[in-house]
């Protein structure tokens, strides 16, 4: 604990609890990551599930995909490293989740405290788009008794997780798996409709729909204005994954530039240098007769043992700089892709008509000194890279042809505009989130922001308003840690060897063993117990200060409070004494005065040894329990949840 960094903060309001558990707090529909991990490392694996699966219709797919807020925010990580938290999630649903093939887990599992009490009338519902944001809020308006109807423009559900995520992360029978958990609860899906080819809005209304929910996502890749950008070989990046992940690749020359620094970019680089099938293994045998499948299988063989691409990603940023998760670059690199920082695309090279390669040039700096997107180049630093193929993986844009003035839908830059609170549009009975309504963001969000869409469809329905009421209660803590908890090092889940996966479709991470799970999970410091102090009758002994194996707690004289917050304390105890008084005396003055207990939260490991060493009993361990619950109200203004000027 340093005296010069001290942030005093007195524990006296349940937002601080909440807080402090840093996971929770972190996740968008803050899901318990704590408690199922501390369920796993005692074994409880049903709990484990039922805990990551309350809240979030999509654990299974989190479990595999998230981009995993909790770990970046996890207590652990302070001290060494974070908890595997989102690996350890695919362990329990591996086990209980949908895939398995059982729904009634998952349809049970729900917390119905995240639903409004009233229920619907039956009202007939249209979802537009079967990704994680159009699913999720069918998902709660089923159960809120609503006939909801999805409308997907494509051949199955998914969205983003079929078109965007590549099959060696994601395996589609996974998600397959819970796209139908969702449609098993009564949800109707209608495949190949497409907004604005098969119907419109207004073929919606007409038909009777009360409300409308837009996820239609940002379905098209960016690219630069280059030149030489609409040479044959020149493709975007989402363009190539929706083809990749179909089993229907575009064609590619033996080396590649894939133009991007984020996980996107190292999606379609890692997809490009898989190999390539013009179509997938699993429709290829379901035509072909035996002797032809040996064939295949023999010819798939030789082809994955080629080893002859050659994948480049160019991206603006240092590598340290870099938005893709540091396990795609290192995995990345580990299958073979040719990593280039600090490169800036120029000018596509043309050879014969086709493409010929990248001119890059040196950036210098991306971020202006705000902090702000502003790269500079040294134009004098000229470099070619020769390919066959380019793939922009810098972004993704909007399609809103489909909508029409008279559907009283309004959009800026490319997104829908909606109240932020509430996800309305500006037509009252449409609504829209997820990317399509705030940008590229994580599956995670989408997933919040579609709880809360569905909740302000509900509202707009009943004439209600939905308030978010957090509960929370004290619970005595019988505080056990496995033997060795403070020093099990951090082990991420096993994954195939590099030049197996760079040869394969196969899936690239594989699922902790179990013995190893509940190490994992036992390196959580259970952040819900916590130790609290009742210094009434604290004998300031010093004992917990000099037990404490982080040196995080100490007893200190008053004059480490800022003047007022400690006038208050002494006034409160008592003391009959002005503010001007009490300023105007001395550091030694003040603490003569009394003391305070300080207690660094940032690096407590909870290891519950002030508590046993107290001989007044003064420190005890107690578990914070809390919750989110919806409470409808009346509201005043039912139909209108837009407000002017939003």
């Amino acid at each position: 604990m340093n005296d010069e960094s001290w942030q005093l903060k007195v524990p006296d309001d349940s937002q601080y609890w909440v807080e402090m558990v840093k996971c929770q707090h972190a996740c968008p529909v803050h899901t318990d990551a704590c408690g199922y991990v501390t369920a796993i490392a005692e074994g409880r694996y049903d709990d484990a599930y039922r805990i990551a699966r309350a809240t979030n219709p999509f654990a299974s797919i989190c479990g595999r995909v998230c981009g995993a807020p909790c770990e970046a925010n996890c207590r652990r990580g302070e001290l060494d490293e974070p908890v595997a938290i989102r690996a350890l999630k695919r362990f329990v649903t591996d086990k209980f989740g949908p895939e398995t093939g059982d729904y009634e887990r998952y349809r049970s599992g729900c917390d119905q405290r995240m639903l409004p009490s009233n229920r619907g009338d039956f009202e007939r519902i249209a979802i537009i788009g079967a990704g994680v944001s159009g699913l999720t809020v069918a998902h709660d308006l089923i159960q809120l008794g609503y006939k909801v109807t999805v409308f997907e423009a494509y051949s199955e559900p998914g969205g983003m997780l079929t078109v965007g995520v590549p099959v060696f992360r994601l395996p589609r029978e996974l998600v397959r798996h819970e796209m139908q958990a969702i449609l098993s609860m009564g949800v109707e899906l209608k495949c190949n409709m497409k907004l604005g080819r098969d119907f419109t809005i207004a073929d919606l209304r007409a038909q009777g729909f009360k409300a409308i929910f837009l996820g239609v996502g940002l379905p098209n890749g960016r690219k630069l204005a280059l030149p030489g950008g609409d040479t044959e070989g020149v493709y975007d990046g989402m363009e190539f994954l929706r083809a990749f992940n179909e089993g229907k690749p575009m064609p590619l020359g033996r080396r590649v530039i894939v133009i991007g620094g984020g996980n996107v970019a190292y999606d379609v680089a890692r997809s490009a240098v898989r190999p390539v099938e013009n179509i997938s293994k699993s429709e290829a045998l379901d035509e072909m007769g035996h002797g032809e499948k040996v064939a295949y299988d023999v010819a798939r063989s030789a082809l994955r043992m080629s080893g002859d691409k050659e994948v480049h990603v160019v991206c603006l940023e240092s590598r340290e700089e870099m938005p893709a998760d540091d396990v795609e670059v290192i995995e990345g690199e580990e299958e073979g892709l040719h990593l280039h920082n600090r490169c800036g695309p120029k000018e596509i090279i043309i050879s014969n008509g086709k493409v010929g390669g990248l001119r890059t040039v040196k950036c210098v700096s991306v971020f202006n000194t705000e902090g702000r997107f502003e790269p500079k180049f040294d134009e004098d630093s000229i470099e070619d890279i020769h390919a066959d193929s380019v793939i922009f993986a810098i972004g993704q844009t909007s399609d809103l042809s489909f909508l029409k003035p008279e559907d009283g839908v309004e959009s800026d830059r490319g997104l829908i505009k909606v109240n932020r609170e509430t996800y309305q549009t500006t037509a009252p009975d449409i609504f829209a989130c997820g990317d399509i309504a705030h940008g590229p963001r994580l599956f995670i969000d989408a997933i919040a922001s579609a709880h809360t869409a569905a909740r302000s469809m509900h509202d707009f329905l009943r004439g209600t308003r939905t308030d978010i009421a957090l509960r929370k209660r004290w619970l005595p803590a019988a505080y056990t840690m496995a033997e060795g908890w403070h020093r099990e090092a951090r082990c991420n889940p096993p994954v195939l060897e590099g030049e197996h996966r760079a040869a394969s479709l196969d899936i690239v991470e594989l699922s902790f063993p179990e013995q190893e799970a509940r190490r994992q999970g036992s390196r959580c410091l259970r952040c819900n117990i916590n130790t609290v102090f009742d210094t009434s009758i604290c004998i300031a002994c010093n004992g917990c200060v000099d037990v404490c194996p982080e040196d995080l707690i100490k007893l200190v004289g008053l004059s480490k409070l800022p003047d007022e917050e400690a006038w208050q304390r002494v006034s409160q105890a008592g003391a009959e004494i002005a503010l001007a008084e009490y300023q105007a005396l001395s550091n030694a003055e003040k603490d003569e005065m009394g003391g305070i207990m300080l207690k660094d939260e940032s690096t407590c490991i909870r290891c519950a040894m002030c508590a046993s060493r107290c001989p007044t009993h003064a420190i005890l361990m107690k578990r914070f329990e809390h919750f989110t619950e919806c409470v409808s109200v009346p509201s005043q203004n039912p139909k209108i949840l837009y407000p002017s000027g939003t």
